[in-house]
């Protein structure tokens, strides 16, 4: 769910073995942010919980990298625009979708769905860097986007033919895409500063984003229950699932390089499945169990399967 900024790291990071705890720890709180969300989706409107969490997130993680708030306001000097559209798709649109999307669906389904998102990033890389696709990718996006289509109309083709999709679900595909679409510009971008503060300025450039919305709810009348569960949710969102979770991710990162922590992100969706039984009394529907074969046979395509280098002609 959580939408990372991609490290751009001069040396290459020495592979430790505390990096895979760290990992492991930052997608399994991740995890909970599905959880969490769908817990308190009838008491707090979801720009509201998006707002706050942002904002409480940023401001725990902005002392922790007070050694870098020159070259973080260096960056906003220059290039302010560009750091609030991609906090903007990242953290605001991709977050807001989710908690809009939970309100409607299965944060287990939410949680399938979003493993979608490394393939939208291939696919997206491809049309906006100018990336190569090749055959296996292509094959496993489209082998990805059939389960994902599966799973949004509930394994029936006639709905799906007439239409009839679920709202919450669409949701959730639009924070895929959002969550694509952010690592292919960030990609682009490379801001050029260390990971940690990159993280806390698109927070704040999301919390920033999110704000207008959160005020719509205001005036709508659709205001935050804020009794012992939205608070205690929103405390887990903020800090173990927010700024912790992003504390780790960096440590992972430097421990292990960006691909190996980023390729463990799949275990976000077995943590959530988990805890979403544990936790919520969901179960696996059958749509979820065929359209997540399909998605994870279409990551190994995507990811996993090389084509095979030329073999020189021998005159």
């Amino acid at each position: 769910m959580q939408a990372m900024p991609i490290a751009h790291q001069a040396a290459q990071p020495v592979v430790s073995l505390t990096g895979y705890p760290a990992a492991v720890l930052c997608w399994l709180l991740s995890a909970g942010v599905y959880i969490a969300a769908k817990w308190v989706a009838p008491e707090m409107p979801p720009w509201g919980l998006c707002f706050w969490r942002l904002t409480l997130a940023c401001a725990i993680l902005l002392p922790i990298v007070h050694r870098h708030h020159d070259a973080m306001i260096g960056l906003l000097r220059t290039r302010a625009v560009e750091v609030v559209a991609v906090g903007a798709i990242g953290l605001t649109l991709c977050q807001g979708m989710i908690y809009h999307g939970l309100n409607d669906t299965d944060a287990t389904t939410a949680g399938i769905i979003m493993a979608l998102s490394p393939v939208m990033t291939m696919v997206l890389a491809r049309f906006v860097l100018g990336e190569p696709l090749g055959l296996w990718k292509s094959l496993g996006a489209l082998v990805a986007l059939a389960g994902m289509i599966f799973i949004v109309a509930h394994g029936n083709l006639t709905a799906l033919l007439q239409l009839k999709l679920n709202a919450g679900e669409l949701w959730i595909v639009g924070s895929a895409f959002c969550r694509g679409l952010y690592t292919v510009l960030l990609r682009r971008a490379k801001f050029g500063i260390e990971l940690l503060p990159m993280v806390v300025l698109l927070l704040g450039a999301g919390a920033l984003v999110a704000l207008p919305f959160h005020v719509w709810e205001l005036f709508n009348d659709e205001r935050s229950a804020m009794d012992v569960d939205s608070l205690l949710a929103l405390a887990y969102l903020a800090g173990p699932g927010g700024a912790l979770m992003y504390y780790l991710y960096n440590k992972s990162v430097q421990t292990l390089g960006a691909s190996r922590a980023s390729m463990l992100l799949y275990l976000q969706t077995v943590f959530v499945a988990m805890l979403a039984y544990l936790l919520l009394g969901e179960g696996l529907h059958d749509y979820d169990l065929v359209g997540a074969a399909f998605i994870v046979a279409g990551i190994v395509l995507a990811t996993m399967v090389k084509p095979r280098p030329a073999q020189p002609r021998v005159a």
